[in-house]
């Protein structure tokens, strides 16, 4: 038999390269592989931006793992003199009665409340407030609103880069452009992982391939529904200055109601860079190795009309870029941290449901966590697959 490894990481995303660093400095025999070579653009975590922010309209339980994030981004930030987090500043706003944001109804009361309990400085804003400090909003005078100072945005693929490296320095080893055929537990307790590139063996294992999850248990299909996903970046260029960084614009989630909402970051790439803004569907379900990445001049103009067009001025319905990612969703839209509910040598990593980016850094800490010491200082039974019924 290969000498085994003490943990091997499958899917190196969000979730998966935080977990490879985490693992890398515990001096352990680690190995990390993906289907492709990340960071890259055939997942959910590629874009140039994800949205960052502490208190967390998806539930309380999240709160210390974005914190968590916070600290280690910034550690890594110190580390290797490179930037991952900008602090750019957040709002969250919307009609005092819209509905829901990832599946959580009272999104901002929710906020605000994780900022009250957690001590996270933030700013309630009323309706004329919202007018006065982001006059880039159309709004109808019924919105309310909640700033928070420390948000911002991460930038993905230089997080997922910047922390492979590290684990490569750390003694972690990789395998990229390697597909996992199969994963066996063996009658020792051993986990058998094949691949194109033979075989090997490991104690534990940590499964992220994010929406290639079905791939690997069928038996979990009812839990994770792939949905596609479209990023557009709109010309602002009469209008660039308003949307700067250095005009103070924030990134920003607007809840219309009706299961409505968009969000969006500060224009980061000069005048041709464009504003990134996007919108959420889950109208069908997709696979991810045939979903459509062609993003067509229909699908443009809808979201301008729908999202955009009397909603926010300044931004012209010219498309420069789009990109095409996918959301992998759980049926109540949290996270699934857990060991597989039959072989505790895997340990199911997410889906995030939309929302993970901002939590990955404190995740991976989990996951390295549950491999070493099948177990955490952080409280993640709300992510627990028993919630599905899973035995």
């Amino acid at each position: 038999m290969n000498t085994p490894y003490d943990v091997v990481v499958v899917g190196l995303g969000a979730m998966g390269s935080s977990a490879l660093y985490q693992l890398s400095q515990r001096n352990l025999k680690v190995l990390g592989i993906d289907q492709f070579n990340p960071p890259h653009s055939f997942g959910s975590s590629h874009g140039d931006t994800r949205i960052t922010r502490q208190a967390i309209g998806e539930g309380k339980s999240y709160v210390p793992l974005v914190l968590r994030s916070y600290e280690i981004f910034e550690d890594i930030e110190k580390k290797t003199g490179k930037k991952l987090l900008e602090k750019v500043g957040g709002i969250i706003f919307g009609n005092a009665e819209a509905e829901a944001i990832h599946g959580k109804k009272n999104f901002i009361q929710n906020t605000i409340e994780a900022a009250e309990k957690y001590n996270i400085k933030h700013t309630i804003l009323s309706a004329e407030d919202l007018k006065e400090k982001f006059p880039q909003f159309i709004l109808n005078g019924k919105e309310i609103g909640y700033f928070e100072e420390n948000a911002g945005y991460l930038k993905p693929e230089v997080c997922i880069e910047t922390q492979l490296e590290l684990a490569k320095k750390n003694g972690a080893e990789t395998l990229m452009n390697t597909k996992v055929t199969s994963i066996d537990v063996l009658d020792d307790g051993m986990v058998k992982i094949m691949t194109a590139e033979g075989e090997m063996f490991t104690k534990k294992i940590i499964l992220s391939p994010g929406s290639w999850m079905n791939t690997f248990f069928p038996e979990l299909k009812d839990l994770f529904k792939v949905y596609r996903q479209v990023l557009y970046w709109f010309d602002c260029s009469i209008e660039y200055q308003s949307f700067t960084i250095e005009n103070k614009f924030p990134i920003f989630i607007w809840d219309f109601g009706n299961g409505k909402d968009v969000y969006g970051f500060p224009a980061i790439d000069g005048k041709e860079g464009g504003i990134k803004v996007a919108g959420e569907e889950y109208s069908e379900e997709v696979s991810p190795d045939t979903i459509d990445r062609e993003v067509t001049d229909q699908e443009s103009q809808k979201m301008y009309d729908t999202y955009i067009r009397n909603r926010i001025a300044g931004i012209d319905p010219k498309v420069i870029k789009s990109k095409v990612c996918m959301y992998t969703v759980t049926p109540d839209s949290d996270f699934i941290i857990d060991f597989h509910p039959v072989h505790k040598q895997i340990i199911v990593a997410s889906p995030c449901s939309g929302h993970g980016f901002k939590h990955s850094g404190g995740v991976g800490e989990v996951l390295a966590d549950l491999a070493t010491d099948g177990k955490t200082r952080f409280d993640i039974s709300p992510f627990s697959i028993k919630r599905f019924n899973k035995k």
